[in-house]
Parts: C-alpha cells; structure tokens; sequence
C-alpha cells in the first residue's frame, strides 16, 4: 500500500522472468540454483518493516491517517490530498487527472491501520494497560473471577491511598517537630502563640496517623484475604502475578510520593506514648511488599529532605497561615475555608499549609518527554517568542521571529519521533509576531500581535485571518482573550496604549492612554471588566473598564520594566521583571504577598505562566524555573542543552523565551532562542 497502489500480490516475492531471460537460459548451461528461502522463513521483523513501508502516504511519507482512495487507484492521507489539490488538479503518483470529487473513503485500510496501530500500543504497553486491553478486547472469565479481580483492584488502591496519606501525614509530624525545637529558644508572647499552634497541630496530625495505622491493618488483612483467593489470579497476566506469593506486586501501580510508614498505632493508646509514634516500624505481611516499602521510604526521604531544604520559608509560610485563620471571625473562617477538607481535628490554618506542604514536596526535578525544533540549526529567525495551548490542551502554538504560526498536535508531538514531527497547520505574517493568545470558547481562533503594531485574529481551521486591527501605532507586544467574554481581546503597544477589541467590530471599543510603553495585558479570568497592565514605569496597573480614567489600584515594587502579568486566580496576579524577580499580588485586598528569586532575568522576554499552586518562567542562563506559589525559592529548573560548539558559537547567549503550563497538570512546554521547543513534566 506504500504509494497507494501496492496490492496484496505486491507483498508476495516476484518468481516470473522475461521471455529473454528464458531463451538465454536455455542457451548456456544452468548453474545452480541459489538457495531460496521459503517465504515463511523470512525473518519476522523484516516482514515488518515491509508492512511499515507500504502503509506511508506518498506526500508526507508518513503513516497514513484517515486513509482515502482517488479514482485512479492511489491511496493518500485525507489533509495531505485535498492539500495538494488545492493547487493541482492530478495524481501525486501517476498524474492522472483528479479533484477533490474523485476522492473515495478507504474503509479498508483504515481498518487496518487501526489494528496495527493497536499492535504497536499492545508492544509497548504496561502491564497494566495490556490487561486494560485484553478485557476491552473480550478477555474470557467468569463472573466470580472478575468480582474477585474487582475487589482486589479495590482493596489496592484503597491502601495506595491509605499509604499517601499517611506519608503526608508523617511529612507534617516530622515538620512540625522540627520546628517546635526551633521555636523553644525564642519564648515570647508571639512565640508562645506559635508554639501553641504547633502542640495543636502535632496532637492533631499524631491523632490522625493513629487513625491511618489502625485502618491500613485492616485494609492488609483484606488485601491478604484477597491475595490468597486463588481465582483472583486467572486474569491477571503472569508479569503482574508475583512468583512466591499469593498477591500481586505491580511496581508499575506504585504512585509517586508514597513512604513506608509505621504501624502498631494500637501500641498508641495514651497521650504518653503519642510522641514515638513516627518511629514504630510496620511489616507488611505481605510478602514481594518489602522493595515496595523500601521505594516508598527513599522517596518520603527525598521529601522530608526537601522540607529541610527550604525549612525557613516553610516555617513562615506555616505561621502566616496558622496565624490569619486564628485572627478570622467564624463567619469569616466559613467563608474563606471554602474547598479545604476540614479533617476532624484539624485547623483551617493546619489544613491550608499542609495542602502547601504535599504540593511543593511532590516534585524536585522536570523529565524532558519530547523535543522539537521550531527552525533551522544556526538560523536567526529561531527565537520563539510565544508558546500557548488551545482550549482543550490538545493543539498548541507557537510564534516568533520567523513571522510564521504554527499549530501542533500536542499528542503527536509526546508520541512520535522528533524528525517526523511537522505542524498541522501554518499561517504566514508580515511581521515578526510578539505574542498569541487563544480563544478560550471557539477552539478555532487565536489572536496574535507583531511588531508593526497589529493585531490578527485567524481561524485555525481555514488558516485566515478573521479581523485585523491596525490602530496601534508602534509595536504591540501582548494580547488577550476575555474568559468570560469570548468576542472580546486587549493588547497593549510601545505607543503607551492599551485597546479594547471586539471581534464584530471593526474598530477598537475602548482605549486607555499610559504613560509608558505597555509590556503586557491581562484579563481577569473571573472577569471581563478587570485587566492587568504591565508596564515599562516599573508598575502594574490593574483598571475597570468600566472607569479607566484611573486605575483601581497601581502594585509597585519591581525596580524595572514588567515584562509579564498573569493571573493564578481571580484574586492572585504573578508579574515577572528584568530586575531578576517574580512577584506574587492579591488584587482583590491590594497587598504584595511574595517575591520570587533565582532565575536571571535583566534584558530579555523570557517567559511567564501559572497554573493555581505554581510560577514558571524562563532564564536568561537557558534554564526554566519552577516556583510554589507559597515559597520564594525555586522548587525545580532545567537547563537546555545547546546543539552548537562551544568554540562555534556563545553558547552563554541562548535564553528561554516562552514557557506554557498544560491546565492544571504538571506538563509545560518551553521554549528558548535557539528555536528547541521541549515537553517538560515535574518528577517526583
């Protein structure tokens, strides 16, 4: 099927000769014949690799996807012939003449690429996902063995869960041990407050671990139970059945995070005994668990290290809380707790810093998962100046200095190999681009602006451009999309201005004249009358566009230019700076919470974006950096390696120039000005 036109025959060895070849044979004497191989000796990965071959579609050369056949017999990928015959009217392969009405659906072999494409996901499956698909693929067994792998499916992520929280929980104790010694030499009526706050707490968290033990025994029991039930073990795959025990032991399950904790928690009956709870030891009867617990240990180890790590600012961030909740009225305390768990036992102020405590020590490091090159190696026009996902975190942008958008596929681009990775759709500009911003309600519209100061909004899906604004009279470095209002978008421009656009109309709604250049805009997401304004007077300005004679409120502390605003939430904005900092803002009370340092940031645009507990932005040493909302230090980096020589080229010059966290998840994409475009994910 490679070009199209192979059919089945074409797979088989070719055995026919010429009429001359027969004749000359006949003429001279027939030496041996050579050792042929039956076909069905041939070697299985060869075979393969011929299949492979004649699945590619003649344009793109790749797998074909969403197969169709034209009148003259040829088979080509759906996007890749209409393409073509946007600007020819014949066959790639034959030339014969065609359009797009001689163009056929072939059912047949998207059939089978489906099941090969399956294949290839059956090969490199875990084990779990192979035992997901032999019972989507109708894995025979009866009903009791499947309520039985039910239950003992149950029963393990009840102890998983089980086992996560009690690593939190011995996270927490051991915090808070530490910082009640750290406080005993500093008696005063603040500190007798605090040290106050830590006895509750650790009665509070002893209690709970207490709890935990006595439940993670009887979940053993159970699990053991149904471990030893020998018709739980006929439709699980032999890789996930342990060879000397009656239960299963699938590393694969084991979540990040979770530590071997202590049980014998019934040992702890008494106040007295509470204090030595975090050193009892639990043997898990279980066997095949013991290298489970020990996984478990090293990574709650790697935690508490972490804890150690940036314990002063955890300690502040520990009383802050503790603090602000004690000062709440209950009428305020009820509605400020709004989405904590409220443990039995447990203060707000406790509850919101150990949501903190088990976000930040969760992740220590990024693991590249893809890489992609925007450009060419060496080329000026590589920088990419913005990186933003669609509505759906299923396609993303990029734009830059080679006055081109392009549009990936996120899933291709995570799955495929790096050489084989080409945009679904581009669109050209006249100008270098400075920044995109996405349509979060039509998923087929973005915004962008360039540096001849306009602004485009481009559909997608026919690659052009909806509406062009050209008001602005100088560069225009950002623009937005509303969250709550779909048609509306603001940018802002080296000409001091701020604009409003709709995109029925024509001509900008509304302006607002600064008095500086304007780095960056931002709505509000809970909003559409609130924006943020970063600007080159070292300010950020948040206004209501429903009175922009003046702005609500001006958030002054960077010491030079705002290069970026964005919002975590509707009452928390993050600004980053080229003084080297980021800082965090409460817009609705009007008060600096938190400065972030340890990137370097002094001349270039080197990227902003947040999700609701972290701030990444890029450095001009080519690293990206990673920060908890809740700790001014950085929490995880990664450096990009260069592709150039040392001795070819300053290496030191390369600086990340756009950062994109996927919604609330810990993927990002990056990118530097080198034009390397990489898939970032937070590890434990």
């Amino acid at each position: 099927m490679g070009g199209g036109t192979t059919s089945i025959g074409a797979m088989v060895p070719t055995v026919a000769k010429s009429e001359s070849a027969d004749s000359a044979a006949e003429a001279a004497p027939a030496p041996p014949p050579p050792a042929i191989p039956p076909p069905q000796s041939l070697d299985a990965s060869e075979m393969e690799q011929e299949v492979d071959k004649d699945i590619l579609c003649p344009i793109c050369m790749q797998t074909i996807k969403d197969a169709f056949l034209t009148a003259c017999g040829h088979s080509f990928c759906y996007m890749c012939i209409v393409t073509h015959l946007q600007n020819k009217s014949d066959c790639p392969c034959c030339s014969h003449f065609l359009t797009a009405n001689h163009l056929y659906p072939n059912f047949l072999l998207n059939k089978l690429l489906m099941k090969n494409s399956e294949h290839q996901i059956a090969k490199t499956a875990t084990p779990l996902e192979q035992l997901r698909l032999a019972l989507e693929q109708g894995c025979e067994g009866s009903v009791k063995e499947l309520e039985s792998l039910l239950s003992l499916l149950s029963e393990k992520k009840r102890k998983m869960e089980q086992e996560e929280a009690e690593t939190n929980l011995q996270i927490m104790h051991d915090f808070l041990h530490c910082l009640r010694k750290k406080k005993l030499d500093e008696l005063n009526e603040v500190i007798q407050s605090d040290l106050q706050y830590i006895k509750e707490d650790i009665y509070a968290v002893e209690r709970r671990r207490i709890e935990l033990f006595r439940r993670r025994d009887r979940y053993s029991a159970k699990l053991r139970m149904l471990g030893d039930d020998p018709s739980s073990k006929s439709v699980w795959p032999p890789s996930l059945v342990d060879e000397h025990s009656g239960g299963t032991v699938s590393r694969t399950a084991i979540m990040p995070g979770l530590g071997h904790m202590s049980s014998g928690g019934q040992k702890n009956r008494n106040s007295e005994a509470r204090s030595s709870a975090s050193h009892l030891i639990r043997k898990d009867n279980l066997s095949g668990s013991d290298n489970q617990n020990l996984t478990q240990s090293g990574l709650a180890l790697v935690r508490k290290r972490r804890v150690h790590a940036q314990f002063n600012d955890l300690q502040d961030c520990y009383l802050q809380k503790r603090r602000y909740w004690a000062r709440q009225t209950p009428e305020q305390r009820e509605r400020d707790s709004h989405g904590l768990l409220n443990r039995e036992g447990y203060s707000e102020g406790l509850e919101d810093f150990q949501s903190v405590l088990s976000t930040f020590t969760r992740y220590s490091r990024f693991r590249v998962v893809a890489e992609l090159r925007h450009g060419d190696l060496f080329h000026s026009a590589n920088i990419v100046s913005s990186i933003e996902f669609d509505r759906d975190d299923e396609l993303f942008a990029t734009a830059g200095v080679s006055r081109r958008i392009k549009i990936f596929e996120f899933a291709s681009v995570v799955n495929e190999p790096a050489d084989v990775q080409c945009p679904v759709a581009e669109m050209s500009t006249r100008s270098k681009l400075s920044c995109l911003s996405w349509n979060k309600y039509a998923k087929n519209q973005i915004a962008s602006s360039d540096y001849e100061g306009i602004v485009t909004v481009w559909d997608v899906t026919t690659r052009q451009s909806v509406m062009e604004y050209e008001e602005h009279e100088k560069r225009a470095w950002s623009v937005d999309f509303s969250r709550t209002e779909p048609s509306m978008l603001i940018s802002g421009s080296d000409d001091c201005k701020v604009k409003v656009w709709c995109t029925k109309q024509e001509a900008s709604v509304l302006n607002i004249d600064m008095k500086a250049n304007i780095c960056s805009v931002k709505y509000n997401p809970g909003s559409s009358i609130h924006v943020a304004v970063g600007s080159a007077d070292h300010h950020i300005h948040y206004y209501d566009l429903r009175k922009t004679n003046q702005p609500l409120y001006v958030f002054s502390g960077h010491r030079k230019a705002v290069s970026y605003v964005k919002f975590l939430s509707s009452n928390e904005l993050a600004s980053a700076s080229t003084d080297n900092t980021l800082r965090l803002w409460d817009v609705k009370e009007n008060v600096p919470l938190r400065t972030f340092r340890g990137h370097t940031n002094e001349k270039n645009f080197v990227g902003l974006t947040v999700n609701s507990e972290y701030i990444a932005c890029g450095s001009e040493t080519n690293e990206v950096y990673v920060y908890h909302k809740a700790i001014s230090k950085p929490a995880a980096w990664h450096k990009f390696s260069s592709d150039v020589d040392e001795g070819e080229e300053d290496t030191g010059s390369y600086f990340i120039s756009a950062v994109c966290w996927k919604s609330e998840s810990p993927t990002m994409l990056t990118a530097n000005s080198q034009g390397t475009i990489k898939v970032l994910v937070l590890a434990p």
